[in-house]
């Protein structure tokens, strides 16, 4: 290791960190709660909402839309099941004897993420019976809506996971769950089961070892069809999953068969016709028709597919109803805008028929369905706040989780970090700056306003955190910071505690607020060194990780014994990282925990009696199609925590987003949501390779197609 300190000096610092004092192992509780940031997903709120596929000219677009879900978190990804009195089942015995109606409710089957956890709903909101007859566009009064919870954590009796796209086939549900640990790293757990809503028997319909996204079934309710990428592990492609279609009889998984080579979002149109989605050679998003044969032989050879929706715009999820064979709904992206729409497109005449741009034209519409006689098609938009409603924002979110001992919340900011006493809260803004609250959400105040990523309390000098003073994500030459932030003081102070104009950041002070560990790329290459907490640098460094690699987002153990990182060393500038621990004078280096080669795990944060660590990684994969989910940032990262033996591995978190930045402290939070009001929403942008695509081809359209 290369020294700028004397040989006696080194000594002494090293005997320092090695050896914790033994206060440092006092007044730790079993209690503790787990704090995570996911990108992007404070910025919306999405509501169900439906248009009539026929309008008159006499009514204004605008108020035929009717919001379905009733404003509370994100609801999303509906289906319109069959329900009628010739064909009783389970959920119209709930409907009918606790609102029998003179007109026939809507029913919405549909995915929502309330109490921290995904949850099947049904609802079933009854027009007429108010003073306005039931046409108000907001269903948030209960009197005028049944409201049934199908398959969520007690119904699946306990078991937590991402639920998703449900279809209901008589008294069985058949939906995407990651109920199921897959085993194998950047494997995604997601599978599609079907539950029998009267016993609440739930089985699996997907091979063990195979990943199913996006379930339809058949008008008859026979076969399923999902989009899967099969056998083998997640490549880690951020932009498509490049799936293929198979079909399977939904009362077991029993036939299965690959139809369709390269597509996603399947919707059948009848018992032998589907339409998809996939990304076309010429770069444009397009819906296809998939024929099957009527043989008992079917294969990949035997269907016939055709491109069905033209090149010039993006088209996605389509949605299809018996009832019509003559139009589809698909959600499109057209070069002159940059929201999703919803249009009817008829697939005869090759025409299309706008739904939502006359509604809503600057809002983003999402993943259509329609119902089973095409009167009505459906989807998710951000609800905002339109119809009056004062909105909430979550500034903290009560995750539900296995951990018995452990609450869980996802915080509305980045690089969270509990001050050493657990009564307060450090993070970074989206809006710049790091603010400090009280665990209850209370005492929101900024504390400093410049450009940072990552924070820490110290743990002997109160009220001080340190920071990365800096743009996030640049390069070795990009000047970044160690800074220290004295907030306790009766006027707001910094310390610069790095100089030189290297990259430093992610600091992590030792548990005496002696030392602090922190990256730099001093060297060229970003590796782990170790300077004084007061004074920095200029005090001497010590450095503790050499190679040309990234060594990043250290993390000191409680008891001083260890510090955790993350490392691309085994494979330099792939973006690959796995876990490492190293003793703070440098020895007994060791891998932790990687996803696999090539996978991702970052930000190791120890548990507060040191036992364990919570991270974020991608060995969970994916758990849905990311082009039906463009306001999710990336397909992958859920938060997981570890024994340091590298045993004990629970996952805590299953969605579709980005779930990163963790952090572990003292204090056991009470398990509820922590609210404040908000002014706007939805600041999200579709995904960013559709826009590259335009922009290829309109060049390629100046140039002559050169």
């Amino acid at each position: 290791m290369k020294m700028k300190l004397p040989l006696a000096l080194r000594f002494l610092i090293a005997l320092c960190l090695w050896f914790p004092t033994a206060a440092d192992h006092e007044g730790r509780s079993a209690r503790s709660s787990i704090l995570f940031y996911t990108v992007g997903r404070s910025n919306y709120e999405f509501d169900i909402f439906t248009l009539p596929t026929q309008f008159d000219d006499s009514t204004p677009n605008s108020a035929k839309e009717f919001q379905i879900t009733d404003g509370r978190s994100v609801n999303y990804n509906g289906h319109f099941p069959a329900i009628s009195p010739s064909s009783p089942s389970i959920l119209l015995d709930q409907i009918l004897t606790t609102n029998p109606a003179s007109r026939p409710p809507i029913h919405l089957i549909y995915v929502s993420e309330r109490n921290g956890s995904s949850t099947i709903y049904l609802d079933a909101v009854f027009h007429g019976g108010g003073p306005d007859r039931g046409r108000r566009r907001s269903t948030l009064e209960v009197s005028n809506r049944v409201q049934v919870p199908l398959v969520g954590n007690q119904q699946s009796h306990g078991r937590i996971s991402m639920k998703d796209r449900p279809s209901l086939v008589g008294d069985h549900l058949v939906y995407v769950s990651t109920q199921e640990k897959s085993g194998v790293p950047r494997t995604s757990w997601a599978a599609v089961y079907s539950t029998h809503l009267r016993t609440g028997l739930t089985q699996r319909l997907t091979p063990q070892g195979v990943t199913d996204l996006s379930p339809a079934v058949s008008p008859s309710g026979t076969w399923t069809a999902v989009a899967s990428y099969g056998e083998g592990r997640w490549s880690g492609e951020v932009e498509e999953l490049k799936t293929d279609i198979f079909i399977f009889r939904t009362k077991d998984g029993s036939g299965r068969v690959k139809v369709v080579e390269h597509g996603g979002w399947p919707s059948w149109v009848d018992e032998s016709t589907l339409y998809f989605h996939r990304e076309s050679d010429d770069g444009w998003w397009s819906v296809y028709r998939a024929i099957l044969p009527k043989s008992c032989r079917i294969s990949v050879d035997s269907v016939v597919t055709q491109r069905v929706t033209p090149p010039g715009l993006h088209a996605f999820t389509p949605a299809t109803s018996a009832a019509n064979r003559t139009f589809i709904a698909v959600a499109t992206r057209r070069p002159d805008s940059a929201y999703r729409h919803i249009e009817l497109f008829n697939v005869v005449s090759k025409q299309f028929w706008e739904v939502t741009r006359n509604v809503s034209p600057k809002a983003n519409h999402f993943n259509p369905f329609v119902s089973p006689d095409f009167t009505r098609v459906g989807y998710h938009k951000c609800r905002g706040l339109s119809n009056g409603m004062k909105d909430n924002h979550l500034s903290l979110e009560n995750i539900h989780t296995p951990l018995k001992d452990v609450s869980v919340f996802r915080i509305d900011g980045s690089f969270p970090s509990f001050s050493p006493a657990g009564d307060r809260i450090a993070f970074v803004s989206f809006l710049q700056g790091i603010y400090v609250m009280n665990l209850d959400g209370s005492g929101l105040r900024q504390v400093y306003s410049g450009s940072v990523f990552a924070t820490a309390w110290d743990p002997i000098r109160k009220g001080v955190i340190y920071t990365s003073a800096g743009p996030s994500f640049s390069s070795v030459s990009t000047e970044v910071d160690v800074i220290s932030v004295s907030i306790d003081d009766d006027e707001l102070t910094y310390k610069k505690l790095t100089e030189g104009g290297e990259n430093n950041a992610f600091p992590s002070p030792s548990p005496d607020g002696k030392w602090v560990v922190f990256r730099s790329s001093r060297s060229g290459y970003k590796n782990l060194y170790i300077m004084d907490a007061v004074n920095g640098e200029k005090a001497g460094l010590f450095r503790l990780t050499e190679g040309p690699w990234d060594d990043t987002m250290a993390n000191w153990s409680p008891d001083g014994d260890w510090i955790a990182f993350s490392s691309d060393r085994e494979n330099p500038g792939s973006g690959s990282f796995a876990l490492y621990m190293v003793h703070p004078n440098g020895t007994a280096l060791k891998k932790v925990f990687e996803s696999e080669p090539g996978g991702r795990v970052n930000h190791p944060w120890f548990s507060p009696d040191g036992k364990s660590m919570v991270f974020t990684s991608d060995y969970a994969a994916v758990s849905a199609e990311p082009i039906c989910n463009p306001h999710h940032f990336q397909p992958y990262g859920e938060i997981f925590t570890m024994r340091l033996d590298g045993s004990g591995l629970r996952r805590l978190t299953h969605n579709s987003y980005e779930d990163g930045t963790p952090t572990w402290g003292p204090a056991f939070m009470r398990r509820v949501d922590v609210q404040r009001p908000v002014d706007e929403q939805c600041k999200f942008e579709d995904s960013p390779w559709l826009r590259a695509v335009e922009n290829s081809v309109t060049v390629k359209a100046r140039c002559g197609g050169q």
